[in-house]
């Protein structure tokens, strides 16, 4: 974790300001030891980062993101397992052709990848937007699936984010720029200015792809699709109740589009286990990557002695 953070505090802070879409998503990649191919999925062209030996773990992100915004937490896990990160579909660099996106094809989609990079049943550790992908998925196909990990999930409850969410969210996907992305990083992230002294310059290169990837059109219908479909409204009870697969919640404490009490009840009711990261809001992968990752290592049962047996 900490060589991660000293290679982006190591960026020449006299280089040129003016960071393209493609330079920030080269210097994400660079940050990560991974591959990067394109598969068709259900007929969706899909990049995919894959890195690793070990039993496989596929990681799926939120809304408006891509794969590469794991890369906190990507080069400690390709020491213990083979690592997939796709780009959802409408994100990165996953442009769906005609734009909006049904959902059976989605869980296709899903179904495809896995078929396509898991040589054996995975772990599914999906966060936001793509925990909702992967609880319906599991709902259906539990028998596909080792172990799912839903962080910070969408689907739980309809989408009703605190009011202070919701406007920034609103004003930054009315206007994507520099201030109304920060304007709404401010409720994304617990504590914005140190996540942004930790970062370093790294941080110019995620916010200059976040806005690259919102100012491009041809995912907007993509994008709203899947949260029409996965994200605003709850999964049916009777759904969540036919995941069979063992489940683990884990939560940022102060998570603001969907709060921690709605984790609390979905694990008595379900008997998830629920692992709470201190400091973050919806994203913990980002804000509390040492956390997060210990949290991980809890969800999949393994001790430090085990995973450092398997480096």
């Amino acid at each position: 974790m900490a060589e991660v953070l000293k290679r982006t505090m190591q960026i020449d802070a006299k280089a040129d300001r003016t960071i393209t879409g493609n330079d920030a998503r080269a210097w994400l990649l660079s940050m990560m030891p991974v591959t990067e191919r394109r598969l068709d999925l259900a007929g969706i062209p899909t990049a995919v980062l894959e890195g690793g030996d070990g039993p496989p773990l596929v990681l799926l992100h939120g809304p408006g993101e891509y794969a590469a915004k794991w890369f906190p937490i990507v080069p400690q896990l390709v020491r213990s397992n083979r690592i997939v990160v796709p780009d959802l579909p409408g994100h990165g660099a996953s442009v769906v052709p005609g734009g909006a996106v049904g959902r059976d094809r989605v869980l296709d989609w899903l179904g495809g990848l896995l078929d396509a990079t898991c040589p054996s049943l995975p772990v599914v550790v999906a966060q936001i937007l793509g925990g909702a992908i992967a609880a319906r998925f599991a709902a259906g196909h539990s028998e596909r699936l080792s172990r799912l990990v839903l962080v910070d999930t969408f689907g739980l409850v309809p989408f009703h984010p605190a009011p202070e969410f919701g406007r920034a969210l609103n004003e930054f996907l009315a206007d994507p720029n520099a201030n109304t992305h920060d304007g709404l990083w401010r409720y994304c992230a617990f504590d914005l200015g140190r996540l942004r002294g930790r970062m370093g310059d790294g941080w110019d290169r995620i916010k200059a792809y976040n806005l690259d990837r919102a100012c491009t059109a041809s995912l907007h219908a993509t994008q709203q699709s899947l949260m029409e479909q996965f994200a605003m409204p709850a999964i049916p009870r009777a759904e969540l109740d036919r995941i069979a697969v063992p489940t683990t919640l884990i939560w940022g404490r102060h998570d603001l589009a969907t709060p921690l009490s709605v984790a609390e009840a979905a694990s008595k009711r379900f008997g998830w286990p629920l692992h709470v990261i201190e400091d973050a809001a919806d994203d913990p992968p980002i804000e509390q990557p040492e956390a997060f990752l210990k949290s991980l290592d809890a969800a999949l049962g393994r001790s430090p002695a085990q995973k450092g047996a398997s480096q």
